[in-house]
């Protein structure tokens, strides 16, 4: 399976911004999907996953409350809504597939899209 990420964008603290992911190639409704970020000098961090129905998720603690993950099996897109952003959460965000169970480690995923810059500013 083939990712896209695209949505990131410069936004003032308190903002919002939406992220897709959109896949092609195999099943895509097969697939569990991820978030994860990196901001400079740190490691890759886990954000959100979403299982294979959209039925149960997963959020950091850093981001619960304030980030929703979904996904639209019929346009094979996953989304990450950002609510009262920080300049903490200003990293490159990557989404990520697997077709094993739900994981929060980046091994755990064998596809990646090539990520979105997400600026906050202060």
């Amino acid at each position: 399976v083939q990712l896209q990420a695209s949505g990131g964008g410069l936004v003032q603290a308190g903002g919002s911004l939406r992220l897709s992911c959109a896949a092609s190639g195999r099943t895509f409704s097969s697939y569990v999907v991820g978030w994860f970020r990196q901001a400079p000098g740190k490691e890759r961090e886990f954000v959100a996953a979403i299982s294979w129905t959209g039925s149960s998720t997963f959020y950091s603690d850093s981001v619960k409350g304030r980030f929703t993950i979904s996904r639209d099996n019929a346009k094979s897109t996953v989304y990450l809504q950002m609510n009262s952003l920080k300049p903490e959460d200003t990293a490159v965000y990557y989404c990520a597939a697997t077709s094993s169970l739900y994981g929060s480690k980046t091994y755990q995923y064998g596809y990646w899209g090539q990520g979105t810059l997400v600026t906050v500013s202060s």
